[in-house]
Formats: structure tokens, sequence, C-alpha cells
């Protein structure tokens, strides 16, 4: 009965494990706020509040629980000394949390080398050049079209103080608020010198 008990919990876990990858293929969202556009995305407003955490008890890890407890289970059980449901069942819950933990784990690191990865991309966007694609109306939103490392990117934008700012204008990123990028007109962020009067 312990055996079947096992296998089921291997199944199930397995089973919803396949079915989260099948889905998370077919219809995955966007945890970086990527801005789609026509040549690329862009990573962007990614901070702390931002990053998807991984829970402890979050699908992923309660199915590797099931999935390890009951793959333990059927292997413990086969075992002459390990035999007794009052053997198996209390090392497939230590393995099956075992390995949960240190999935929970790997996953954090993941996430946390995604961030700062992704927190400097977007800090080195600061200045970065870009044109003006779809005029920004006043205290609207436009779009603009960047390059960076050899990739053309769009994103939506908005000027810094408001104004418009038609189509085929040069302008400078100044910041990424979320998934929103203000920038500022060329002339606006170098401002021309007056000639010296005689």
């Amino acid at each position: 009965m312990d055996f079947l008990i096992y296998l089921f919990c291997l199944g199930v876990g397995l089973v919803f494990t396949l079915a989260s990858a099948i889905l998370g293929h077919l219809f995955g969202g966007g945890h970086e706020g990527h801005v789609d556009g026509s040549g690329g995305h862009a990573e962007a407003g990614v901070d702390g509040s931002d990053m998807p955490g991984v829970s402890a008890f979050s699908p992923t890890i309660i199915a590797s629980f099931v999935t390890a407890f009951g793959g333990l289970g059927v292997i413990f059980s086969q075992i002459q000394a390990t035999h007794s449901p009052l053997l198996s069942a209390p090392l497939a819950v230590l393995g099956g949390l075992l390995i949960a933990a240190c999935l929970l784990w790997g996953l954090r690191q993941v996430f946390r080398h995604t961030q700062s990865s992704s927190e400097a991309r977007v800090v080195s966007l600061a200045g970065q050049p870009a044109t003006v694609i779809t005029p920004i109306p006043a205290q609207g939103v436009g779009e603009i079209a960047y390059v960076q490392g050899g990739a053309r990117y769009t994103a939506p934008a908005r000027e810094e103080s408001g104004s418009a700012v038609a189509s085929g204008k040069s302008v400078r990123i100044t910041r990424v608020v979320a998934s929103q990028f203000y920038v500022m007109s060329d002339d606006a962020v170098v401002p021309k010198l007056e000639s010296p009067s005689l």
C-alpha cells in the first residue's frame, strides 16, 4: 500500500512538472519587464520589488517535494533495511525536504544574479543616444529606438519635462522607471553655448 502511495506522489509530481514546463514554454510571461519592439526587447525597471521572488510554498517547490518524496519512497520501500513504512516514509520526507530546499536555494541564486545583471543593463542606458520613431506628445508617451551591444531596441518613452518631441528627433535616455523610458532632446541635455558679445 505504501508503495502505491509513493508511486502516486511520484506520478503527480512528474505530471505537474511536465505540465508546468510545457505551459510555461507556450504561454510564458515576462517577469523582467521586457519592452518589446521591432528589433528586440529591453530589460527595464528591475528592482527588489519587481523581481520575481521564489517562495518556499511556490507550486514548483511543492511539486519538487512531492516528486522527490514519491521517488525516494519508492526506492526506500524496495530496500530491505528501509522496507517498513515507519522508516521509508520519514526518510522520503527528509529527502524530499532536502531536494526542495536545494532547488529553492538554486532558484534564488539564479534570480539574484539575474536581478543584478538586469540592474546593470538598465543603469548603463542612462545617457544613451536614441531616436524618436513615434512622436512623443506633450505629457504623453511615444516610442524611441536605440542601439545597445550592437542590437537595435525600441521602447516606450516620455520626455522628461513633458514636452512634445517630433519623430526623427535625436534624444538621450535619462532614466528608466518600471518599463517607462524617460528622454531629453540633445539640445536640452547639452545646451548650446552662446558666443560672447563683442
